[in-house]
């Protein structure tokens, strides 16, 4: 069974880099006021596209939204969103646990789904982050440009999306997801990720389409569940590299700047308890303190009650106790 392995070493010319803190500046404001000014701009960068998207819905309700659309979308979202969390991120990326070949394939098919990117280049890319977190090197760091708020402000379009096209060093996929390029079931699903992102897509309006017997039903379905859901997913998603590093709780000791961020929990199925992660990056729980709600650990305990999933990797209160610098 082939499974998810940890970063392998870099070779001797690289391993003697060195990650230096690319436009981190500690000193430049007061504390205090660096804080409200990051949270400013966070919420005015989040909540506005938000905003202006709860406000179409009414408008929509009833004849361009039914709650066909929402069902259907709720249930893409949810497949495509573990698939990420649990499949691309806690298994593929950081082997929390053992997965049998059905439940590692499932995985891998319903993490393409969400139309973050294929397989093998999600992983190698998240790996490299983890390498260099929010130092030179990280693919999405938002400190990148500095912390005065102009440069929270473009650092946050930058980790959030913009690094998906402007990364001028594009991540070794020899280097960071060797393990994942030697699997042949995996290497099968990374070839075929253009035609599952099309069924990602489009098979949303099909079933509206049927459900409804109409063109209309179709388009709505199409609309909603297929490109304001799939939308909604990659931001939930690129919330946890821009957002959750730059405000939230710290109650762990880590060396970026991985926060919590507890009204991210939800939508991110548990990604949003960034801190906890960045700590412990194996771990199969993010949400170990009281009242993280963690559904992707939940579904993972559910896998392994199943007999899915082994060597599941949970938390551990020793190891934990020694990292916490905040109150439980």
């Amino acid at each position: 069974m082939t499974t998810a392995s940890p970063i392998p070493p870099a070779p001797p010319s690289e391993k003697a880099e060195q990650p230096r803190r690319s436009g981190i500046r500690d000193g430049d404001l007061d504390p205090e006021l660096r804080g409200r000014g990051e949270r400013i701009t966070v919420f005015g960068y989040v909540l506005i596209p938000l905003l202006a998207l709860a406000a179409a819905v009414p408008f929509a309700w009833g004849w361009a939204l039914t709650w066909t659309d929402i069902i259907i979308g709720a249930v893409f979202y949810v497949i495509g969103g573990l698939g990420i969390t649990v499949g691309f991120h806690r298994y593929f990326t950081h082997g929390s646990f053992k997965a049998d070949r059905p439940l590692r394939i499932a995985l891998a098919v319903a993490g393409t789904m969400a139309f973050e990117g294929s397989v093998i280049k999600w992983v190698a890319d998240h790996r490299r982050h983890h390498k260099y977190a929010d130092h030179e090197g990280d693919p999405h760091s938002p400190w990148r440009f500095g912390d005065d708020w102009r440069s929270v402000a473009k650092g946050l379009y930058y980790a959030h999306m913009g690094w998906l096209y402007l990364d001028d060093r594009k991540t070794s996929l020899r280097r960071f997801a060797p393990d994942l390029l030697k699997d042949p079931d995996i290497a099968r699903i990374d070839r075929l990720a253009g035609p599952i992102f099309m069924f990602s897509m489009f098979a949303p309006a099909a079933i509206g389409g049927l459900v409804t017997m109409s063109w209309w039903g179709a388009l709505t379905a199409f609309f909603w569940a297929g490109l304001v859901r799939l939308a909604l997913q990659q931001h939930v998603t690129w919330s946890v590299n821009s957002i959750c590093h730059t405000i939230g709780e710290e109650n762990f000791e880590v060396r970026d700047r991985s926060r919590n961020v507890w009204w991210l929990a939800v939508p991110s199925f548990g990604e949003s308890w960034h801190n906890l992660h960045h700590a412990d990056p194996t771990c199969a729980r993010h949400g170990v303190l009281k009242g993280q709600i963690d559904i992707s650990a939940r579904v993972i305990w559910i896998f392994e009650k199943l007999g899915w999933a082994t060597k599941v990797r949970w938390p551990d209160a020793e190891r934990l106790n020694a990292k916490m610098v905040g109150p439980a």
